[in-house]
């Protein structure tokens, strides 16, 4: 399924006090993603699709066109002097350690991503050949067997973006120059939603039906607004319905309606990862650039 993410007008000035005198052509336009990301963010925990693979690949998007402007914003001189001048470059030395959690956080979403799109694609193939062939229920094993493991990879991230995300509140300039604090706060909050995005698509792909109770490792690396009642614990998105599906078909591999309904219902989770490996690789790239960029700033 192809996406268009619905961007904030590129042309369109933002006001904000916050901005410094003397304005990066860059500057309004990431205030204007930031508002935006925001915005949806606070939207999104009050519905019920939040896991919801097109609303997530859309902030993927977003989130990259995000980073490449702050990109623009960090290659200003104006910019690293600023960066590089406070206490010796300690924000681009904390900038470049979180980075390397977003990355790894990316990077393994990507990789479970990819290897249940293979699963998914063994599964439609199995079936296709329908009644009498024990490839069903066999495929269906070796899908659930995967994501079992996966559940662990999943709460490691998780825990280590939470870690991030509490060093990240846990800090805040005072005094200083109004140019650093723009620079610093348009890190910080570029920083809390990029985790935000991250654990939602962490969370779409992990275990459907999470309870609140229990000793689950990822229950509890949940935010407490995401589990505030039952009713949001069932909606976790396709992978969630798609589990559920398999979880019949395991039961009863004969039956016309459920196989026909799984057949569909993997189609419709094999596009939604087409459009979010898309989304992961952009934000991947974006992220990578303004590693490098942090990168140079220490060595020049």
């Amino acid at each position: 399924m192809e996406i268009h993410p619905t961007l904030p007008n590129a042309h369109q000035p933002v006001r904000s006090i916050s901005l410094p005198t003397r304005v990066h052509p860059s500057s309004q336009r990431v205030e204007a993603l930031l508002k935006h990301l925001k915005h949806h963010g606070a939207q999104s925990v009050s519905i019920t699709h939040y896991f919801a693979a097109e609303a997530i690949q859309n902030d993927l998007l977003v989130l990259a066109e995000l980073n490449n402007c702050m990109e623009e914003l960090l290659q200003s001189s104006q910019t690293q002097q600023a960066l590089l001048h406070y206490q010796n470059g300690k924000l681009v030395e904390d900038a470049l350690c979180g980075s390397v959690t977003l990355l790894d956080a990316c990077g393994s979403a990507r990789d479970l991503l990819l290897v249940l799109k293979e699963h998914t694609q063994t599964l439609m193939s199995a079936l296709r050949r329908r009644r009498g062939d024990s490839s069903i229920e066999s495929s269906i094993s070796a899908y659930v067997s995967f994501r079992m493991k996966a559940k662990k990879e999943i709460a490691k991230q998780l825990g280590a973006l939470k870690r991030m995300e509490s060093k990240v509140n846990s800090f805040s300039l005072l005094g200083q120059d109004q140019n650093l604090l723009f620079v610093d706060r348009v890190l910080r909050e570029a920083s809390t939603i990029t985790i935000s995005i991250l654990r939602s698509l962490l969370l779409f792909l992990s275990m459907p039906g999470l309870k609140t109770k229990g000793s689950s490792l990822i229950t509890k690396l949940i935010p407490t607004r995401l589990i505030s009642s039952e009713k949001e614990q069932k909606i976790s998105g396709e992978v969630a319905l798609m589990c559920s599906l398999l979880g019949k078909l395991i039961r009863n591999n004969d039956g016309r309606v459920e196989i026909e309904g799984a057949q569909r219902g993997l189609e419709t989770l094999n596009a939604s990862f087409d459009g979010l490996e898309g989304g992961l690789d952009s934000i991947f790239r974006s992220l990578v650039k303004n590693r490098v960029t942090f990168l140079n700033m220490m060595t020049h």
